[in-house]
């Protein structure tokens, strides 16, 4: 009977082991499922109210590759320029705080138009519980073809530069990568990294990467991998890590942390002004 029984045990294991790495490896699955995670959920406080008036942009639409429309709130520079900065958006979607980002990062920036991507086709959370599920339905070739709209939309002689907070970490990586040479420099906050190799080596960008020490979902093992792929995959990665958890970043968050947000702000802006 134990030699049956070990066996099985060891099979379980390692179903559940492989299962996880399925899950959670890739950066279209891996986010959605921490969705189903009570503690991911519950360190994602609903957003403190906030209505932003004084945009300095707009909505704009353009096609999509599966035959539909996608949206974003687009902020052109004063003068004409062939830079565009793509934002990602975190799972509460594009709301008030992303629009008021992208106009934050171009009056920084200068020399730069901004489009901050709606990947949730016009849906916004106000709680966890709705973030999750939106998080959930927004399918990976939906966001993708939102994203490569964006970039279409930019133009074929655009030099595309990106950057997102968590879902959206990971989605800047994912447009970096799919903007292929027209790539100028990636910025992702505690996103979900790539792991396919033969990913890793479309990139034509550098990419600077802002974690939290304290961040049980990207953790440090997920960073370390992140930084060996790259390394191997012959792409540059500068990588930050702050003493703070999943999410500090966010200033819709009743838990931000308004130091390590800062100075991770002033890392992502030299970055991109580095390259411009």
């Amino acid at each position: 009977m134990k030699k049956i029984l070990i066996p099985i045990l060891l099979l379980a294991a390692s179903v559940v082991s492989a299962q996880k790495m399925t899950c959670c490896s890739s950066p279209s699955n891996g986010m959605r499922a921490f969705a189903d995670d009570p503690e991911f959920v519950a360190t994602h406080e609903a957003p403190l109210p906030f209505n932003y008036t004084m945009q300095e942009g707009k909505m704009v639409s353009f096609s999509t590759g599966d035959g539909k429309m996608g949206s974003a709130y687009e902020v052109l520079s004063s003068t004409p320029t062939k830079n565009f900065l793509i934002i990602c958006h975190e799972w509460w979607g594009l709301n008030d705080y992303i629009k008021q980002r992208a106009d934050e990062l171009q009056k920084t920036l200068g020399n730069m138009n901004v489009i901050a991507v709606d990947m949730y086709d016009g849906k916004i959370a106000n709680n966890p519980d709705s973030a999750g599920k939106y998080m959930k339905a927004a399918s990976n070739d939906r966001i993708m073809n939102i994203i490569n709209g964006a970039i279409a939309f930019a133009g074929n002689d655009a030099r595309i530069f990106s950057l997102g907070w968590c879902f959206g970490g990971g989605y800047a990586l994912q447009t970096a990568i799919a903007a292929g040479k027209q790539g100028a420099g990636c910025v992702m906050y505690y996103g979900m990294p790539e792991t396919d190799m033969n990913k890793l080596k479309m990139l034509y960008c550098d990419v600077l990467g802002l974690f939290a020490s304290q961040d049980k979902w990207i953790n440090r093992d997920m960073v370390k991998t992140f930084q060996e792929n790259m390394k191997k995959a012959d792409k540059k990665l500068a990588v930050k890590s702050y003493n703070a958890d999943h999410a500090f970043a966010n200033p819709s968050n009743p838990h931000y942390d308004k130091t390590s947000a800062a100075d991770a702000n002033k890392a992502a802006q030299e970055f991109l002004k580095s390259k411009l």
